[in-house]
């Protein structure tokens, strides 16, 4: 009997698994009631799709009023905010326009305008909160039109999330307002983005999942494991949390926001790196199951010439897990000031001298110790092979790659590369003093000494983000390759990278996983066959966990002051993970 059921269990095991690769689509679940009545959304221009193809002006007339509203466009597109004079001139160079005003401050000179950008060209979408009697005055107007009978912060959000798919339109006009706006006018849409409802979700106790979150992350921050972190976690497309905690450094003079960009270190593999290779791979662009010669000339007479690409992207190429190229620079290849000779900028102050990758580093990564092929050796190696292979076959940069395939569709704001070319210093949290390579305090700067020595650009690590951002690729893979009513992979690409793919480790291509040794406890005691993802050596992690429709991020800066493995000691990024799982789990009785 006992038998029988050990069999039972170990059947039930290896489905989960198999629901994974095979069955667990994405289920979007709002709590949300939207009292957003949408009309004129023709050829379905909202949601609005990718969102590189925007140049979104954002008109109210008192932006104090209409705050709640801005912000929430704020969290899925960047946007200009202007006012209502000069409005023709403000919008000019906007081919997207999303005014919000009160019923009241509907006029029909003010309609006028609006007409006149549309003959512009200009995509016009119209946010009115008050009566409906002043529908009367867009009878002719072709643009998507939202209407909330009061402006409350709540209707605010739920307009804006509206148009960007965070929130489906479903109501449908009580009352006839003209010969066009009758009852029960009302057009539908589907939500396509993940939705911003925190404290709003029936499943989940938010109070309490706040209250273990907290615990952990301030246990965290009073044993000096990290100055700061932020925690994020996504249910069913639902942010039902997200928070900042502690500040930038010890000192404790900026608290660390959700809007803070952080260094995600390895978690570059497989938000950066692995994306490029999913691609590459379904377009038949590059073949795993062809070997690293057939790609790079300069591998063709090395040790590493016939190791299958598939091996590489396992960690099973038996390559040296890690070169400390920053050991072996001579004097004179860094230096404090900008010159010709020197323009690979490293750090505040420091400049490497130029084609160090391409002279040196490169080439000693390609001539280096081979191991039997097959056993898993996490190798930094691997990945900077992979980029090589992606930028070989496309002839672009990943990090022009990436923006252009990636983020910019997707809404990803901040994601990339060398994050100080476009964000301000004080947005960007510091992580480590170097006091053995660099010599300064690095902030927008990757930590790792040979991605920064690669100019920033590795396949292994530079890539920065905000919690935001992960968060919406996390929804990427839990959708199956689609978001925003776009499809960027097809869903049998996800299941193949996110799945494991090895004999020999835990490992899938390129994405970490759930250990099946539960006494590793990884990556926590609660988690389960379907969870994916990947931490990062300054403190970081993403797990995407489809058995449970659950995306859960925590970014830190634990390497700051200097490296100190009290994160790792007090098991943080675990225990907010079980933290989220038993209360997930008494929801479910």
């Amino acid at each position: 009997m006992m038998i029988s059921r050990i069999k039972l269990l170990m059947l039930g095991f290896f489905a989960v698994g198999y629901f994974h690769t095979n069955h667990l689509k994405a289920q979007y679940r709002s709590s949300i009631k939207n009292e957003t009545v949408l009309f004129n959304n023709i050829d379905a221009v909202l949601p609005l799709g990718k969102l590189d193809q925007y140049n979104i002006a954002v008109c109210t007339p008192d932006s104090n009023l209409f705050n709640q509203f801005q912000d929430q466009l704020f969290r899925y597109a960047t946007v200009n905010y202007v006012g209502f004079k000069n409005f023709d001139e403000q919008v000019k160079y906007s081919n997207v326009v999303i005014v919000a005003l009160k019923s009241e401050d509907l006029t029909t000179s003010f309609v006028e305008q609006l007409k006149q950008a549309e003959r512009n060209n200009k995509r016009i979408i119209l946010a009115v909160f008050g009566k409906g009697d002043v529908l009367a005055l867009l009878d002719d107007l072709k643009s998507p039109i939202l209407w909330n009978t009061d402006l409350s912060d709540e209707t605010q959000k739920n307009a804006a999330m509206t148009i960007f798919g965070g929130l489906s339109a479903v109501n449908k006009l009580q009352k006839t307002y003209s010969s066009t706006f009758t009852k029960g006018m009302g057009e539908a849409t589907s939500q396509t983005r993940i939705q911003y409802c925190l404290l709003k979700n029936d499943a989940v106790n938010i109070d309490k999942l706040g209250k273990k979150i907290d615990a952990i992350a301030e246990e965290a921050i009073a044993q000096k494991a990290t100055p700061g972190a932020v925690v994020m976690v996504v249910k069913n497309g639902q942010v039902i949390f997200e928070k900042g905690y502690g500040y930038h450094t010890y000192s404790k003079e900026v608290p660390t926001t959700i809007h803070n960009i952080f260094d995600l270190a390895s978690v570059s593999k497989i938000a950066g790196t692995t994306p490029v290779i999913m691609r590459l791979t379904e377009q038949g662009v590059i073949d795993l199951n062809k070997p690293i010669g057939d790609y790079l000339w300069q591998a063709k007479s090395t040790n590493k010439k016939d190791i299958l690409l598939k091996s590489v992207m396992l960690h099973e190429a038996g390559f040296t897990p890690f070169i400390p190229f920053y050991r072996n620079l001579k004097p004179g290849d860094v230096q404090r000031n900008y010159s010709t000779t020197h323009n690979v900028k490293v750090a505040d102050s420091c400049y490497l001298l130029n084609n160090y990758y391409r002279d040196v580093m490169w080439p000693e990564m390609l001539n280096s110790e081979v191991k039997p092929v097959g056993n898993y050796v996490y190798s930094d190696i691997s990945m900077y092979v992979m980029k090589e292979v992606a930028e070989h076959q496309t002839a672009i940069p990943m990090q022009a790659y990436v923006q252009d395939n990636f983020y910019g569709p997707l809404g990803m704001k901040t994601a990339g590369y060398n994050p100080r070319e476009r964000f301000s210093k004080s947005q960007i949290i510091p992580t480590e003093q170097d006091t053995s390579f660099r010599k300064v305090l690095l902030q927008g700067y990757v930590h790792d000494q040979g991605a920064a020595m690669a100019g920033g650009v590795a396949g292994h690590a530079g890539l920065f983000a905000t919690a935001n951002d992960l968060a919406i690729y996390g929804q990427l893979l839990l959708n199956k390759g689609e978001y925003g009513g776009e499809r960027y992979f097809k869903a049998e690409t996800v299941d193949q990278f996110t799945s494991k793919q090895s004999e020999s480790s835990r490992r899938g291509l390129g994405f970490d996983r759930w250990d099946p040794n539960v006494k590793n406890e990884y990556p926590s005691k609660l988690s389960n066959p379907t969870v994916y993802g990947h931490t990062g050596y300054t403190g970081t992690c993403i797990w995407i966990d489809p058995a449970n429709q659950l995306v859960y991020i925590f970014l830190s800066n634990r390497v700051h002051p200097q490296v100190s493995t009290k994160l790792l000691n007090l098991n943080i990024r675990s225990r907010i993970q079980d933290a989220i799982y038993e209360v997930i789990n008494e929801g479910k009785k």
